[in-house]
C-alpha cells in the first residue's frame, strides 16, 4: 500500500473527536496545495428534514455569513452531492445559479475549490470540499491528485460516522432481535399482525410483542415510522 495511504488510515483510525478530525483533514488538505478544508454529514432521518453537521477551517466571518443568508440551501455543490457520487470542481458556470454566494466566498479567498461526496451502507451522505486562493483547479492537477483526494474523503467520512454520527442520531446504535426485524419486515411488506404470526408461527400477540418493542428501541411513534427507520438504518437488511 502507498505510504500515504496507511498513514493516513492508521491515523484517523485514532482520532477521537471531530475536531482532531478536521485538523488532521486539514494538514492532508495543505500537502495536497488547498488553504481550506470543509466537510458536511447528512444523516438519513428524519426524511422532512435530514439532521446535519457542517465543519470547516473557512474564515469565521465566511461560516457565520454562509449560515445567516442560508446559502446552504442554495449551493450549487450541496444541490449536486444530492444528485450525484461524481467529484465537482467549482467553475463559473457551476455556481451561475448562485452568483451572489459565488461572489462572496471569492472575496473571502474561497477562489478554487472541489467537492466529493461519499454515502455509506446506513444511507449517511457526506461531502469533503476542498478550497483556496488562487488559480483554478485543471483537469490534469485533479487526475494527478484523484487517488489521494478519493482516500482522504474516505477516511474523513468513515471518521466522522464514528465521533458525530452517534451524537446526532443515537438510534444508529439500535440493534433489533431477529424477531424483531422479522417483524418489521413483513409489516413493511403490507401484513397485518395476523398474517405476521401465521408466517413466523408464533402467536399475534407475540407479533404485536416484537414490533413494540422494536418501535421503544427505535423511538418511533407507530409501527410505519419504525419500518421506515428500520430501513433506512439498514437495520433490516
Amino acid at each position: 500500500m502507498d505510504p500515504w495511504k496507511e498513514d493516513l488510515l492508521q491515523t484517523f483510525q485514532s482520532i477521537e473527536c471531530e475536531r482532531q478530525v478536521l485538523a488532521m483533514a486539514s494538514e492532508m488538505a495543505r500537502k495536497l496545495e488547498f488553504d481550506y478544508c470543509a466537510y458536511g454529514l447528512r444523516m438519513p432521518l428524519p426524511l422532512a428534514r435530514p439532521k446535519t453537521a457542517m465543519f470547516s477551517n473557512y474564515p469565521a466571518v465566511w461560516q457565520a455569513r454562509y449560515q445567516a443568508q442560508e446559502y446552504q440551501a442554495i449551493d450549487p455543490t450541496v444541490r449536486h452531492a444530492m444528485r450525484s457520487p461524481s467529484p465537482v470542481v467549482w467553475s463559473d458556470d457551476l455556481f451561475a445559479p448562485a452568483r451572489e454566494l459565488w461572489e462572496e466566498a471569492r472575496s473571502f479567498g474561497l477562489q478554487a475549490g472541489l467537492a466529493y461526496t461519499c454515502r455509506d451502507a446506513g444511507g449517511m451522505g457526506g461531502m469533503l470540499t476542498l478550497a483556496r486562493a488562487g488559480e483554478s483547479v485543471t483537469t490534469a492537477e485533479w487526475q494527478a491528485k484523484a487517488c489521494h483526494i478519493l482516500w482522504l474523503v474516505q477516511a474523513v467520512h468513515l471518521s466522522m460516522i464514528r465521533v458525530v454520527a452517534p451524537k446526532l442520531q443515537p438510534e444508529i446504535a439500535v440493534q433489533l432481535s431477529r424477531r424483531e426485524v422479522e417483524a418489521l419486515r413483513w409489516t413493511g411488506e403490507g401484513k397485518t399482525s395476523g398474517e405476521i404470526a401465521d408466517i413466523l408461527n408464533i402467536t399475534e400477540r407475540t407479533v404485536n410483542f416484537h414490533i413494540s418493542k422494536a418501535m421503544a428501541k427505535l423511538n418511533a411513534v407507530n409501527k410505519t415510522a419504525a419500518v421506515l427507520q428500520a430501513a433506512m438504518l439498514g437495520l433490516l437488511s
